[in-house]
């Protein structure tokens, strides 16, 4: 037990480690997050827009300015720790299958990254909600970091699926960027007329900007939709977890069963 603690506390610190070297991402946390929501707040017209708040079955006149800075720090958080998520597991991906090689198990590896991720998750939420509370005051703050969360923590697990599946920096980059900014688009009535056509609820940030939106808005509390982006990351990360295990399989032939010795009856 207490090896497999501490096996588990020496690969969460080589993740959060692989995080802190990441100067670029935070950078993106601590300056881009409140840009971009400036820039929301400065040049977006507050008119009145209709949402189809589909958490409560009934649709919303919300402010389009809050709305959408509601859709910037979902845009924002995704972008941030998707991209965090990859270049970690990307970078990390060959010292993790070399400790494998050696015989290091791969589920604190992989449980590292949860941890990493969940951190991660979290610090940049509350960094981002505390920035929209700055311009105006939501009705559940709390709600609406928790909404943020749960769309970082969908997107994080698209980011560890695709270190461990792709081989290249700039494809990952650019599948994350693209999606995020597709999906946040598709989902705000002001860029998007049609976004109360059916289909967006299959996007990630599906779940995480009915509930954003609800508490910024209103006061209900849909539980059912909060759970879309941890839903989310359970698939990204059932698939990283495969792709994972065959990115640190050891290609060499295996060794051919020991030849038994010859007794004394074979050598007479």
């Amino acid at each position: 037990m207490r090896q497999a603690w501490r096996r588990l506390t020496t690969a969460v610190g080589f993740a959060l480690l692989e995080h802190a070297r990441n100067r670029f991402a935070l950078v993106l946390v601590v300056f881009y997050i409140p840009f971009w929501l400036s820039m929301v707040h400065w040049f977006v017209d507050p008119a009145p827009s209709r949402f189809l708040l589909r958490a409560t079955g009934r649709t919303v006149t919300v402010d389009a300015g809050r709305l959408t800075m509601i859709s910037g720090a979902l845009n924002a958080v995704t972008l941030i720790v998707g991209f965090m998520m990859f270049m970690s597991t990307f970078k990390s991906l060959a010292f993790d299958r070399r400790l494998a090689l050696a015989g290091y198990p791969r589920v604190p590896l992989l449980v590292a990254k949860v941890a990493a991720l969940v951190l991660a998750s979290a610090a940049t939420a509350a960094y981002a909600t505390a920035v929209i509370c700055w311009y105006w005051d939501p009705v559940r703050p709390v709600l609406l970091a928790a909404g943020l969360f749960s769309a970082a923590v969908g997107y994080g697990g698209i980011g560890i699926l695709l270190g461990a599946f792709l081989r290249h920096e700039l494809e990952g980059m650019f599948v994350i960027i693209m999606t995020s900014l597709l999906d946040t688009m598709l989902q705000n009535p002001v860029s998007n007329p049609g976004a109360s056509k059916d289909g967006v609820q299959l996007l990630p940030e599906y779940g995480p900007t009915q509930v954003s939106v609800a508490a910024g808005f209103s006061g209900a509390v849909p539980y059912g939709h909060l759970l879309l982006g941890p839903l989310w990351f359970a698939v990204m990360w059932l698939a990283a977890t495969a792709a994972f295990g065959l990115r640190t399989r050891s290609h060499l032939p295996k060794a051919p069963p020991p030849v038994p010795a010859p007794g004394r009856a074979d050598l007479a």
